[in-house]
């Protein structure tokens, strides 16, 4: 059973570009078949797998904007069990396109219906903030993983993105939950890493990964050589970390 997770939060720089890249790597590596949607105009998702611009026929935005087949915008990676439907800076434009489209909040989902069962995860990039590219992933997902920075902020952050989920729930896809929080950019040394973990998980008891991603300089490396960690420093902290994780991922699946 193929499952969708949308890597959300409506703060920017936690970390969510650098999980869907070095997760879906991990996960792959297992030799499970996934997909990562880079649904982000920045288009970092697709240029941290080795995606270039010239290289791109057609992407996420044709699939909006022309009706294109997702099946048709599907793009290898380094990975052979790894493929990427990428994006371009044309997706910044989309919003006002869609404007006048009927059931605008559900392209995406109608899109990924035919293909989903291919893969054992389909992972979604999402911008920092709840526009139509958001929307669409929340409506398509079935989960949402978290990624939360170690810093003094989090909490409201994560309030925030609560009311965000109750309003989909409420108006567009009542299936939609939290898989996961994922603790990003932790530092041992630090204070106020450990007291924003521990705050995190008294108020989430239940959702807060065991994996904790800390700081690493391989995680900020590696997406401008067009590789995940995996693969630009298999031994580094960030790639073990992210190995780790999707070990815990496949195993709670498997014991769902």
């Amino acid at each position: 059973m193929s499952k969708i997770i949308v890597i959300a939060n409506q703060k920017g720089g936690v970390g969510k570009t650098t999980t869907a890249i070095n997760l879906s790597s991990a996960i792959a590596l297992a030799e499970k078949d996934i997909l990562v949607i880079d649904s982000d105009p920045q288009a970092n998702l697709t240029s941290g797998l080795g995606i270039t611009r010239g290289s791109i026929a057609k992407s996420l935005y044709d699939v909006y904007s022309e009706g294109i087949s997702a099946e048709q915008v599907i793009m290898g990676t380094l990975l052979p069990h790894l493929h990427i439907i990428p994006a371009t800076v044309d997706l910044l434009g989309l919003e006002i396109e869609l404007v006048n489209r009927k059931e605008r909040e559900s392209i995406l989902k109608n899109a990924l219906a035919p293909i989903r069962e291919r893969y054992k995860y389909i992972f979604i990039d999402c911008p920092p903030s709840l526009g139509l590219l958001t929307l669409n992933a929340m409506v398509a997902a079935d989960r949402v993983l978290i990624p939360v920075q170690c810093e003094y902020y989090s909490l409201e952050g994560l309030s925030y993105l609560e009311d965000t989920l109750r309003r989909v729930r409420a108006s567009f896809n009542a299936r939609l939950d939290i898989e996961g929080i994922l603790m990003t950019m932790f530092d041992s040394r630090n204070s106020l890493s450990h007291q924003v973990y521990e705050d995190v998980k008294r108020h989430y008891p239940d959702k807060v990964y065991s994996t904790i991603i800390s700081r690493n300089i391989t995680l900020a490396e590696a997406p401008s050589h067009g590789k995940p960690a995996v693969l630009y420093d298999y031994r580094s902290k960030g790639a073990q970390n992210y190995l780790a994780l999707a070990k815990e991922i496949l195993n709670e699946g498997s014991a769902g």
